[in-house]
């Protein structure tokens, strides 16, 4: 099997594990101000207050727009794949900063729907890199 349907595969299974990983826990904060048990772990989708916001929406977006392009047999789209796929990584990072940051003398616990994210986002660039394109031979007479 050629290196690049494998990276092909590979990479479609990262966009459906990357919506998954946007529901499971990403992190746990043991802050006393935080009343509710249920609200300290946060998701792609769950903030406490919605402070955070909700990057789970965008790198739900992301997935499922490199998915259909991994799908479309054309150049511009593998192209278009690997932007998209960059563009995934740079805010999967910030998100990542963003979630783990300690504040007010509170460190939050790394879970590992975070990690599977940035993992996801990674082999989504690395797989985009490598497009599973058939290219044609010029026949020259």
């Amino acid at each position: 099997m050629a290196f690049s349907t494998v990276m092909h595969r590979v990479g479609l299974a990262a966009c459906i594990l990357l919506v998954i990983a946007c529901f499971l826990p990403w992190t746990y904060y043991a802050d006393p101000h935080i009343t509710s048990e249920a609200q300290r772990t946060f998701t792609g989708f769950f903030s406490f207050q919605n402070q955070y916001g909700k990057p789970g929406k965008l790198l739900s977006t992301i997935a499922i727009i490199v998915f259909g392009f991994m799908l479309l047999p054309k150049l511009w789209a593998k192209r278009a794949n690997l932007f998209i796929a960059a563009l995934g990584v740079g805010y999967a990072i910030k998100t990542y900063i963003l979630f783990t940051s300690c504040y007010n003398a509170y460190c939050p616990e790394k879970k590992a729907g975070i990690f599977l994210m940035m993992a996801c986002v990674i082999l989504l660039l690395v797989a985009s890199a490598f497009p599973n394109v058939k290219m044609e031979q010029d026949k020259k007479a």
